[in-house]
């Protein structure tokens, strides 16, 4: 009879995702092979690369070995070869400089000097942890932790083992910082209690889908609030202003992403031109159903007369399919150039997001901190540089949220990185902005 995880789907994908697209095969069950080293050994050694996944009461935690299992009284000692998870509180950290030596009795990582981070005793059923470990993961309790089952898998599909290990914990470390960052995210001097973002962009472009990943990231779980699609005329046929809570239950964050119809080469069909001037300067209601083929008046009964500046977009995010850059008609870049010039008009930050990037895992520089332009974008970038005037820097890439349901560090921390960047772009204009349009507010 086949051996199965105890790992729900989701959980397996998760797994498979925190370890970089790789694939899992299932070598050890402590209920059904043994609970014992010897059993454990038994199916487990010269396997290659493995993770060994815990099931306790509160948690699913465990760690990665890159090297094979050790033989009994053998000691692993190399640099970036293990790191240790927590599934529950999507965390991960390396210990640098871990040792792994097996026993009759236990599994145990150990520091330099012999301190020990985690060990696994098998006939126990339990896994003691070091406090500061623990403090890492997030987990509470006590140091010994009696557990369930014990798996251990096979990972198999590892691109790059040079600096594996540093990435995969690297991305987690990484992820969270942003989220941090943000959450702590204020506007510019106090002037707008949130930022308001503005997604154009043709249909089909990603609009939608983007501000489906930012909520997704920070309900911590995919979600599809906005309707998206890729139908020849827009999915979003109303203007919507939607705000980002953090969890569930939690407290609205200072940012907004407005949502817009999709722009068309076709007079009559998609965003009406006329349209544009009110959504910046603030006129235009939440939930306006739009009219390509009128705009909005000030007879509207939710037409906003006299906005503040709390109400005016202060970022354009101009959404781009990467792929379809080059297929851009000469009537679709004439609608965005005379959307740029209202928006200049305006004093509004712009910038170009690129959706779509299949290769997200090549964009990110080792150290996470920048965006590279690799080979594959950097002919999409140069154009939509020459096209709309925007800087390279303000030039950013992105793969949505749009067909899949597990969470993906790195293409989380790409989406908050755009976002973090057009935060900064729109506290850029409000910093510009005349002393006529700001005195009242800060005196």
């Amino acid at each position: 009879m086949a051996v199965t995880t105890r790992l729900t789907w989701n959980e397996e994908k998760s797994l498979q995702k925190l370890l970089g697209n790789v694939s899992l095969s299932l070598l050890y069950q402590s209920s059904v092979h043994g609970r014992s080293m010897t059993d454990m050994l038994a199916r487990c050694s010269c396997q290659g690369s493995t993770i060994t996944v815990i099931y306790s009461r509160d948690n699913i935690f465990g760690a990665f070995l890159l090297e094979h299992y050790p033989k009994i009284d053998q000691d692993i000692r190399k640099k970036n070869s293990s790191f240790f998870f927590s599934l529950q509180n999507n965390k991960t950290t390396a210990f640098l400089n871990t040792s792994l030596k097996i026993t009759d009795e236990e599994l145990a990582f150990q520091s330099s000097n012999c301190e020990e981070w985690f060990a696994l005793a098998p006939k126990k059923c339990d896994v003691r942890i070091l406090g500061s470990l623990r403090t890492e993961l997030g987990m509470t309790g006590y140091r010994a932790i009696s557990y369930r089952e014990c798996e251990v898998f096979r990972v198999e599909g590892i691109a790059n083992k040079a600096n594996y290990v540093s990435r995969i914990t690297g991305a987690t470390e990484y992820r969270n910082m942003l989220l941090a960052d943000l959450r702590a995210y204020k506007p510019y001097a106090d002037l707008v209690s949130e930022i308001r973002i503005l997604l154009l962009g043709p249909v089909g472009s990603g609009k939608s889908s983007f501000f489906n990943s930012v909520k997704s990231i920070f309900q911590g779980h995919v979600t599809r609030q906005a309707t998206v699609g890729s139908d020849v005329t827009s999915i979003t046929e109303m203007y919507r202003i939607y705000s980002i809570k953090d969890g569930k239950e939690g407290k609205s964050l200072p940012f907004m992403l407005c949502d817009s119809m999709g722009l068309d080469e076709k007079d009559g069909v998609g965003l009406c031109m006329g349209d544009i001037p009110h959504i910046l300067k603030g006129c235009m209601p939440d939930r306006y159903q739009f009219n390509p083929k009128q705009p909005i008046t000030p007879r509207h009964p939710n037409f906003i007369i006299s906005p503040s500046l709390k109400d005016r977009i202060h970022c354009v995010a101009y959404v781009l399919d990467i792929n379809s850059i080059n297929d851009l008609s000469s009537k679709m870049v004439a609608n965005f150039k005379q959307v740029q010039k209202e928006v200049l008009n305006c004093g509004i930050a712009q910038v170009v997001l690129l959706t779509k990037v299949k290769n997200y895992h090549d964009v990110l520089q080792d150290n996470f901190l920048n965006m590279k332009k690799s080979m594959t974008s950097q002919s999409q970038v140069t154009n939509v540089h020459k096209m709309l005037n925007i800087p390279i820097s303000n030039i950013l890439m992105v793969e949505n949220y749009a067909s899949v349901w597990e969470p993906d560090p790195v293409k989380d921390i790409l989406i908050l990185s755009v976002l973090r960047q057009m935060l900064r772009a729109a506290d850029n204009s409000l910093e510009d902005l005349p002393l006529e349009e700001t005195g009242e507010i800060l005196g």
